[in-house]
């Protein structure tokens, strides 16, 4: 009872993360846009609209970032070590778009409109348990993955154990049960006494 009330509680947790971070993505598309509409429209003049590109990305990132933290993974310290491995997920995530594009444009010969409809489930599937699992991964996650890891090998050692028991108490039946059977095939051959004597 005590496993399926906890189970109960990391599921209900998850579904809740997960909305979090639905929400929290459609803020930071719209932010990233509106970014970059501030910087073209103050710096087109001086500069290429590719390379601002650049500063709107690293904008929309960090924003990304601090609301992943703060709203959606709710975790302490490790700043630094998270955000580089936010960029790592969002590097990944922009080499899955771009391999995901590629099979399914030149490969499959789908529209590049449908196969970027296609791409974005998939994208934000990634996003979010690779932000979960390695961005935002929490040091009493670790350890309730081993107890877990180590609940189940015991179960696992548990079962095997009375598995033996019960093949070695399956065995000895059948042989008691054989030498039960024997002992009455020789009971039968052996002749009466009376019968020996008058032969």
């Amino acid at each position: 009872m005590k496993r399926l009330i906890k189970k109960y509680h990391q599921m209900r947790a998850e579904s809740g993360r997960i909305t979090r971070f639905l929400v929290t993505g459609v803020w930071n598309t719209a932010f990233g846009v509106i970014v970059y509409i501030v910087l073209y429209e103050g710096l087109k003049q001086w500069v290429n609209y590719l390379v601002l590109l650049i500063p709107g990305n690293i904008l929309a990132i960090t924003n990304a970032y601090i609301c992943y933290k703060l709203f959606v993974f709710k975790t302490r310290g490790n700043i630094i070590r998270e955000y580089l491995r936010f960029y790592v997920v969002y590097g990944g995530a922009m080499l899955l778009g771009f391999v995901l594009m590629f099979v399914l444009v030149d490969g499959l010969g789908l529209n590049p409109v449908a196969a970027q409809v296609l791409c974005v489930p998939i994208s934000i599937v990634f996003s979010y348990c690779s932000h979960r699992n390695y961005s935002f991964r929490k040091p009493e996650d670790k350890v309730q993955e081993a107890e877990e890891r180590i609940q189940k090998s015991g179960a696992r050692s548990q079962n095997n154990t009375e598995d033996i028991v019960m093949q070695k108490t399956a065995g000895c039946q059948n042989k008691t049960m054989n030498k039960e059977t024997n002992n009455d095939d020789d009971a039968g051959k052996k002749k009466p006494e009376g019968e020996r004597k008058y032969e």
